[in-house]
């Protein structure tokens, strides 16, 4: 059920997991095209892996979503979102702490960019306890992840911590 326009997906996606692809794939239901934008400032914050592997990791993942394309920005998100004709920016929303957050973040997205609406996709109750962070922390502790994301990630993950 194919929608119209174009929505932006932007995250970090450092790395990207079941949440992510499911919010994702739901999203991309309802529009035309979806803009999978992952953040490349390395500034904002440190990161396990680099933008560029970060983005090869979700083509891989999307390569059979024709509706779906990955790209990097390094800009404000609605500048980026403008750039590429977005109608919308998709959310994710797991937990309470996330709906402050992304209140907060749609409020001010709404003052630089008032055409630019801010869709909140609630995360499918199996996936309400992922986060990209409890991930890394449990790959770095040689934990098993490989319920929580593809296995191209569960595999860069072990090569990356060498268990």
């Amino acid at each position: 059920m194919a929608g119209r326009g174009i929505a932006l997906y932007p995250a970090s996606l450092d790395p990207i997991h079941y949440g992510h692809i499911d919010v994702a794939l739901r999203a991309s239901q309802f529009f035309e095209k979806l803009v999978v934008a992952i953040y490349a400032n390395p500034n904002k914050k440190r990161v396990l892996f680099e933008v560029d592997e970060r983005v090869s990791f979700a083509r891989e993942i999307f390569k059979n979503y024709p509706s779906i394309s990955v790209a990097k920005y390094n800009v404000l998100t609605v500048q980026y979102a403008q750039s590429v004709g977005a109608e919308a920016l998709i959310r994710g929303l797991r937990v309470f702490g996330d709906f402050e957050f992304e209140f907060r973040m749609g409020m001010a997205n709404k003052k630089l960019a008032p055409d630019l609406e801010t869709i909140m996709i609630l995360a499918d109750e199996q996936y309400m306890h992922i986060s990209s962070s409890t991930i890394r922390e449990i790959a770095e502790l040689g934990g098993d992840v490989s319920a929580m994301v593809p296995p191209i990630i569960s595999e860069a993950l072990r090569a990356k911590f060498g268990k």
